[in-house]
């Protein structure tokens, strides 16, 4: 039986695909540099950033370098709050709350997430948040599910992982939890909701 219901943040609980895409994208509109400028800028130090190895600020003299000029680095505050949420699938996992354990599972930043995090009170509705930069490990190696399951107790039958990563569900898999896909790019929460419903046996308000 189904005890805890997983989720992938971007892509599944928002409604972009990429967190560091919504970064980029605000601060190449913000800066008038474009996206393809900024995303080359900060895409060779995404490894560092989401396993915790350097931080924005650690990073961020070397970008203005590779930017040809001085960017405020609390233009990624307004970044990072610009993220959409995927207002459809929050509802979702409040509704199942209180009757599953919640959790978060997410390839990413130490910063953008504490943003996040208090900007709409995640921890309220999900523990744990587990954060690939926190924790130096990631979801592709499997290291991430060993981990919430050492933390949470539970074996892997009694979870369920939600993400839109195909790779990330076959890891999942391999470590014995249950599995569900949504399509970011569709983003069709009433096929999640159904999903969610035959998996569980329960109903959820539309």
């Amino acid at each position: 039986m189904i005890a805890a219901v997983f989720f992938d943040f971007d892509g599944v609980l928002t409604t972009d695909k990429y967190g560091s895409d919504t970064t980029n994208r605000y601060l190449g509109e913000a800066t008038g540099l474009g996206f393809a400028k900024v995303d080359q800028a900060l895409e060779r130090h995404n490894e560092a950033l989401l396993l915790g190895r350097a931080s924005h600020a650690d990073i961020w003299p070397e970008v203005c370098r590779e930017l040809g000029r001085e960017v405020d680095c609390r233009l990624l505050d307004a970044a990072f709050r610009s993220t959409p949420m995927n207002q459809a699938v929050l509802g979702m996992a409040r509704q199942l709350h209180g009757r599953y354990r919640l959790g978060i599972l997410t390839d990413n930043k130490c910063d953008r997430m504490d943003c996040l995090r208090a900007l709409h009170g995640l921890d309220a509705l999900f523990d744990p948040v587990l954060v690939s930069a926190e924790i130096g490990l990631m979801k592709t190696d499997g290291g991430m599910f060993e981990h919430a399951l050492r933390l949470t107790g539970l074996r892997p039958a009694q979870c369920l992982f939600i993400d839109n990563s195909r790779r990330n569900l076959e890891t999942a898999a391999a470590w014995g939890m249950a599995t569900l896909f949504h399509d970011v790019e569709r983003n069709d929460a009433q096929a999640l909701r159904g999903a969610l419903e035959r998996r569980l046996g329960i109903s959820l308000a539309g």
